[in-house]
């Protein structure tokens, strides 16, 4: 992972695509939130989530202003890094994640939309606490101008808010929550994989995890 993120930082086009797609990525959380709420039941935390994502959203977007570079306005696939891979990472997941809740829990409706929300955010929290620090740390090395920090610092505390709402949810739910990491394990090297091959490298297998 930072191998591939040394060569990202190093090129400031590369560097600008990959905000983008933290932004787009942030985003797409963000929505999946919202259309997970439920009409009257939605508690303050949930409310709270959609909102932090969307300023990480809207935070990664404002860090590319501090690259030379332009044509990052929307979230155009050329502008983005990784493809398909990065497009539907997010909503891949939820849909694995839909499937197992379904099958192991044997819920519908909302109930179901409530329960991916729970093991989704968390997934995504775990991977977010490993990547963001690793990010903030090659950002550092390199002396740039783009900064993470208050990122990092926000999801440490999502963690923790979906650790408490899981433990409301089902007191088993570790044993869930580690077949759900599997499913975005396998995800997010896939996403690294289109990443590391859009960036020249042969062997994906022979860079280093971190």
């Amino acid at each position: 992972m930072k191998t591939i993120l040394n060569k990202i930082v190093a090129d400031q086009i590369i560097h600008c695509k990959w905000l983008n797609t933290l932004s787009f990525m942030e985003n797409a959380g963000a929505r999946k939130i919202s259309a997970c709420e439920d009409k009257v039941k939605t508690g303050i935390i949930q409310l709270k989530h959609a909102a932090e994502e969307h300023r990480h959203a809207y935070y990664l977007k404002k860090q590319i202003a501090k690259l030379d570079c332009s044509g990052f306005d929307y979230y155009e696939p050329s502008s983005l890094i990784g493809g398909q891979s990065s497009q539907q990472y997010l909503h891949r997941l939820d849909v694995k994640t839909s499937r197992y809740i379904k099958e192991h829990f044997n819920l519908y409706g909302q109930e179901l939309k409530y329960a991916a929300y729970l093991f989704v955010t968390y997934a995504i929290e775990v991977r977010a606490d490993e990547l963001y620090p690793i990010y903030q740390d090659v950002l550092t090395e390199h002396a740039s101008k783009v900064v993470v920090k208050s990122i990092i610092l926000e999801e440490e505390g999502h963690l923790e808010e979906m650790i408490n709402q899981l433990n409301d949810f089902d007191p088993s739910w570790e044993k869930h929550a580690k077949e759900i990491l599997l499913i975005e394990s396998e995800l997010f090297d896939n996403w690294l994989i289109s990443i590391a091959k859009e960036l020249g490298f042969n062997e994906y297998s022979a860079i280093p995890a971190s």
